[in-house]
This record gives structure tokens, sequence and C-alpha cells, in this order.
């Protein structure tokens, strides 16, 4: 019996072949737009998911003292906690973490449970560089660049100059793409940077460097000390710690412990980038939406050949029907044809869609996305949402084929062959 409901479908797909083929391709290209959209939209949050996690900072400590439960050290000396003396117990307006070594001890220590890879202290720096005759305010990161490059990988970011140079250099910069860009500075050139309070100073550019995050390519690394010297900060003071941890994707219980050890605000990668996950997630959830309204476009154009079909097939139906076809087997036949069709055009649709994945991933044009530059369209290859729309439109378009599929399960034989229109 299958075969035989098999052999008519077939038989009723086959027989109008233009509006089939028509069908198809419109369900085809629905499938393709749709699995491209849902791969750029999550190929974007994913690539930068991907950079955050490589080349920024896991978990940030800032210089923002938080007030810390009192502490009992002759009882509660097992519980992971440490006090230290400050050398000033005075509220001062700018936020800095003090004693920062011993805040990189307590970090390091066991007692944070193993999850921290690497640490690295910087200053922050709001200063005037100019060079010839343009001139722009920037932010310049002190860091230990040994420490700093096991953060944010800046040496395989290098496009020109050298982690070497940057280091035996006095008053070189690692300048990002984007500020080079902008003030016109290549490799060697010598600039002029004017802190907000002290005299202006002389500086080198030993390398360049392109992460793909636009906010790090609009700043400039120098020197730990050099940053301390412009903000006329003692050497024991820095703007803040990042950290490198184990677990990326699992860093609020580890920030919240490190904020209770060290009593300075620590703030993950997740908190730090809320607003634009929560963008790119609200971007998500409208192009699954698109996905359900489309293929329900894509629905209804099974739905009307199927109409169609019953319509011219309505003699064949009823002659079906004499013959001893019950009408569970004649929805059968309709449900399988309105299946078949949104398959068919649904896997032509994704091999479609690989070819336009491919061809926005490999455009060799520069963009900017949103927090990213790449080059070329972050898409994403995750079969998951290829499986996800080829199911949605099978199952939209099979669901599509049971209104005129109850319609010739309806039918009563004598009454379409008495009828002689038909």
């Amino acid at each position: 019996m299958i075969g035989t409901l098999w052999m008519i479908a077939l038989r009723h797909l086959t027989g109008r072949k233009r509006q089939t083929l028509t069908t198809l391709t419109g369900v085809a290209v629905s499938t393709m737009v749709l699995i491209t959209t849902l791969s750029l939209t999550r190929g974007l949050l994913d690539s930068f998911v991907e950079t955050i996690v490589d080349v920024a900072p896991h978990i940030t400590l800032k210089g923002e003292p938080v007030t810390p439960a009192r502490i009992d050290l002759l009882t509660e000396h097992s519980l992971g906690r440490h006090a230290f003396i400050e050398e000033n117990v005075t509220k001062e307006e700018r936020d800095e973490v003090r004693n920062y070594r011993q805040v990189l001890d307590i970090v390091r220590s066991p007692d944070a449970g193993g999850g921290v890879l690497a640490a690295s202290e910087y200053v922050e720096s709001q200063v005037m560089v100019i060079n010839g005759n343009r001139n722009e305010p920037l932010l310049f990161k002190g860091v230990e660049i040994e420490r700093e490059d096991r953060i944010s990988r800046i040496s395989s970011s290098l496009v020109s100059g050298s982690i070497e140079t940057f280091s035996k250099t006095s008053g070189a910069l690692l300048v990002g793409r984007t500020v080079a860009d902008d003030l016109e500075i290549a490799l060697n050139d010598e600039v002029t940077v004017v802190p907000a309070s002290g005299p202006s100073r002389q500086c080198k550019v030993a390398g360049i460097f392109f992460t793909g995050v636009n906010a790090l390519d609009n700043t400039v690394l120098v020197k730990l000390r050099f940053a301390q010297q412009l903000e006329g900060l003692a050497a024991d003071k820095v703007s803040g710690i990042a950290l490198k941890v184990a677990d990326p994707m699992n860093t609020a219980a580890l920030a919240m412990q490190l904020q209770r050890s060290t009593g300075y605000r620590s703030v993950s990668w997740q908190e730090e980038n809320a607003s634009i996950l929560s963008l790119f997630n609200r971007i998500g959830s409208i192009v699954l939406s698109l996905v359900g309204f489309v293929g329900i476009v894509s629905g209804f154009g099974v739905a009307n050949i199927l109409v169609t079909t019953i319509f011219e097939k309505s003699r064949d139906i009823a002659i079906l029907k004499s013959y001893g076809f019950s009408s569970a087997s004649m929805i059968g036949v309709f449900v399988l044809e309105g299946f078949l069709v949104g398959f068919a055009g649904a896997l032509f649709g994704a091999v479609l869609a690989t070819g336009s994945i491919g061809f926005l991933e490999n455009i060799p044009v520069e963009s900017s996305q949103g927090p990213l530059t790449k080059s070329g369209f972050s898409m994403s290859w995750n079969p998951l949402y290829f499986l996800l729309v080829i199911f949605v439109t099978s199952l939209i378009s099979t669901v599509a084929a049971a209104i005129p599929a109850l319609k010739a399960a309806r039918m009563e034989p004598v009454v379409v062959l008495r009828d002689s229109s038909l």
C-alpha cells in the first residue's frame, strides 16, 4: 500500500511539472535566504565571542574598592580570605589598585581556585598625540609587555614592528591600526605625546597591531612605568589587573570570589560586553521569527499546488476511493506530496545556501561589523542551523498539505462521478 501511495504522489507532482518546479524553487530560495541570514547573525556573534575570548581579558580587576565583609583573621584563616595594610586609608578621587603586587599574589594563589592562567597589570592614561598637523586624544595603556602578550597575544597581532623593539626602545609605542590610519602613523615614526599634566614627550612607534576588535585597535600600548609617570602614579599602583582564566565561558563565580578576596571590583568579559551580547541575542530572536514567517509563506505555496492538484484530480480520487482506498489513504497521499515538495525544496535551498555563505565569507572587502573589523562577513557553518531550517520548512510544508488533504478525504465518489462538470 505504501508503495502505491508513493507512486500516486509522484504521479501528481510530475503531472504538473511547471507548477511543481515553481513551488520547489520558491521553497528553495526561501530556505537559502533563511539559512544565510541565520548563518550571518550567529556567525557574527560566534566570531565576536571567539575574538574577545582570544584577545581580551576574561576577568578585569578594576581600581574600584568594594566594601568587604569583616574578616576575623584568628578564626577564619581557612576561608581563602586575605587582608593587607595600605599606606594611606583615606579616600582618593582616582580609582587605582594599590599594592598591586600583593593583589597579584592573591589571584595566583590556590585560594583563587587555580582558575587564573595569566595576569597583567595595566595603567590607563588619556593623552593627546600629535603627528605633524594631525592630533587626536587617545587612550594609552601601560603594560608589562611579556605579561600582556599572554592575555591579548599582541605579538601574533602585529602587522609591523616587533615586541623586542618595543622592549628595547625608550618611550616606545605599540599603536592600534585604527589609530595609525587616523594619524597617518608608520613604523619608526616619532610623535609628540601631551599628557593631562606635565611636559610633552617624544615617542617612537615600535609596532602596529590589528586584532579585529575595534575597541582594542583604538588604543596604544606603552610600557607600564612610562604610563605611571604620565599619570603621576607611584610604582606600586596601577589602574587595574587583566586576567586570563581556564574556563572563559564560566567566569561569574570566579569573578565574585576574586572580588571578595582582593577587595576590588571584578568584572567578567560577559559583564563588560553585556549590551553587545544582548543586542546579538535580540537580533537572533528576530531572525528565528523570520524563519517561521517565511516558512509559512512557503507552506502557502505548497498548499496552493495541492489544492490545484485536488481540483484537477477529483475524478481520479473518486475512482481510487471507489476501488477501496480509504480516506486515510487519500490524506496520506497529499500529506506525502507536501512533505516531498518541502523536503526537496529545503535540500536544494541548503545547497544554494552553502554557495551564498561561502561567497559572503570570502568577499575581499574589509568591513566593520559592529564591534569587529574583518575581511568578508563572519559566517557560521554550524550544521545545526542547516538542519533547523530544513526541518522547519519540511514540517510547515507537510502541515500545509493537511487542509487540501482533508478536502480530498471528504469527497464522495458517487457525487463526484455524477457531476458531469468534472
